[in-house]
């Protein structure tokens, strides 16, 4: 199991505005949470430990797709 937590992510960070900062997610969920709201990541904005958590998600939890 993974867990992802928000406050580390500046990207997932602005997509959790309505949670609380020291907020924890299971993998599967932050995964979900890019997937729906991909719109509102800016991926030029990504620094690289977002980036490589993003693919690491995809890989375990996405079967390699980013569904956005």
């Amino acid at each position: 199991m993974m867990q992802v937590r928000v406050k580390e992510y500046p990207q997932l960070r602005e997509l959790c505005w309505n949670r609380p900062a020291d907020t924890v997610l299971e993998g599967a969920d932050a995964l979900a949470l890019y997937e729906r709201n991909w719109r509102f990541v800016q991926p030029e904005n990504l620094v690289d430990a977002e980036r490589r958590m993003i693919d690491a998600l995809v890989a375990r939890y996405g079967n390699g797709i980013l569904n956005v």
